[in-house]
């Protein structure tokens, strides 16, 4: 089976700890939803490829049931007051090691956990994990992206703690994750300057999905043929809103602006969270004080 929007194989992700399959079967499901967080959500639906008005509509259910997944892992994140972030490039942007470097300097400042999202192995997750933070492991098979359904699997299996920061590291690839949702605060696009300043031109729905941009190895630019200007010139026809931040995860260039954005994002949900907290509070004291109002006049 392949999935109708991107044409990527489906039914053989792995979810660190147990398989990720997309039949009736699955232990996770209950009648074609899976729960999370004490919420049922719809299956991830693949198809096999079809043309025309059917192709269409299949494509927008399985964006639509996407959605559905995504909201539902906001809504988890947000009770908790989790700020995520789901990282996106193509292979070889220094992601990881970019991904690396930050949670070893926000460890020490907020609570940090990690979803990683490969096709195959496990390794970029044993290299979070080497630097004490918690990480999971998704293996897509021949999927190229991280879907929400995936994401919620793996979030089912963490111990997320309250207020903290999650990362999602999704499968190397700057077409398909774009249109997939996975519940997270923002995208983070990270370009490196070896790519050349025109993929936002040739990947644009990426960098306009994105809400902040890093470009990254930016130490490497005294040996490179790499206009910044017009790169970000570039991203912005794309999407004017766009943030972007110029970083090396090798040097360090950048790393304080980054993290400053992390912590700012990270201060936002957890004031988001408190609010929430604080208004179902005061209902519950509202309606504590009519019912004892009515016991009142009841005696």
């Amino acid at each position: 089976m392949m999935c109708t929007v991107c044409g990527c194989g489906g039914g053989e992700a792995k979810v660190e700890g147990h398989d990720h399959h997309d039949h009736p079967h699955d232990p996770h499901e209950d009648n074609g939803q899976h729960r999370h967080g004490g919420e049922a959500r719809p299956a991830h639906v693949h198809a096999p490829g079809m043309e025309g008005r059917r192709m269409v509509r299949i494509e927008q259910d399985i964006l639509a049931k996407n959605q559905r997944h995504a909201d539902a892992n906001r809504r988890y994140l947000a009770e908790l007051g989790i700020f995520a972030l789901n990282l996106v490039s193509s292979p070889g942007s220094g992601k990881t090691t970019l991904l690396v470097r930050t949670v070893e300097a926000l460890q020490h400042r907020l609570p940090v956990a990690v979803i990683e999202g490969d096709q195959q192995t496990g390794r970029d997750a044993e290299r979070i994990r080497a630097t004490g933070v918690p990480a999971l492991q998704i293996n897509t098979g021949k999927g190229c992206h991280l879907d929400a359904h995936m994401v919620g699997h793996g979030l089912e299996q963490m111990q997320l703690p309250a207020c903290g920061v999650l990362f999602i590291e999704n499968v190397g690839n700057l077409v398909c994750p774009s249109a997939f949702d996975l519940g997270e605060a923002h995208k983070v696009v990270v370009l490196s300057v070896t790519e050349g300043e025109d993929k936002p031109l040739k990947y644009p729905d990426m960098f306009h999905a994105a809400d902040l941009m890093l470009l990254n190895k930016v130490d490497l630019l005294p040996y490179l043929e790499f206009d910044v200007d017009a790169c970000i010139d570039y991203a912005r026809r794309i999407n004017p809103k766009l943030a972007v931040l110029q970083v090396s995860a090798t040097r360090g260039d950048g790393m304080a602006a980054w993290l400053d954005w992390i912590e700012k994002g990270a201060g936002l949900a957890r004031h988001d969270r408190d609010k929430v907290l604080w208004e179902r509070k005061t209902a519950l004291g509202q309606e504590l004080a009519v019912l004892q109002s009515r016991l009142r006049e009841a005696n």
